[in-house]
């Protein structure tokens, strides 16, 4: 039971974590929303371990735990890949801003460099 107890407790102080980011600011809903999912999923699986044992059953699995750490790497795999996806766009997005700087950099220099010849040949 000691076993149960701890994960129960790492998954509460995990959401309320997770909540306090929220609250401050520090974290996103889009993202906040799956890090509860997933502290809410590992309440539920400490504090009714047969739901484990059920799905394990019925999935053929031979060990709970077995099927707790298959679930879970996949798990991590699908975050990596949301982040990385996150990641891509992003770098996508500042390197279109830094074009559009450099642009309007180019503009204001041009327009600098027209007011100042003409200030010169008047």
């Amino acid at each position: 039971m000691a076993p149960n107890i701890l994960a129960a407790l790492a998954a509460l102080v995990t959401f309320v974590f997770i909540l306090d980011l929220l609250r401050r600011g520090v974290l996103k809903e889009k993202y906040a929303v799956l890090w509860l999912f997933f502290a809410g999923a590992a309440l539920l699986l400490a504090l009714f371990p047969q739901v484990l044992d059920w799905i394990s059953f019925r999935l053929g699995v031979a060990q709970p735990v077995n099927l707790l750490f298959f679930i879970t790497i996949v798990l991590l795999v699908l975050v990596s890949v949301q982040l990385s996806y996150e990641l891509s766009r992003h770098e996508a997005r500042i390197r279109r801003l830094a074009e559009e700087i450099a642009l309007l950099n180019k503009q204001i220099s041009d327009v600098e460099q027209d007011s100042q010849e003409q200030r010169d040949g008047q």
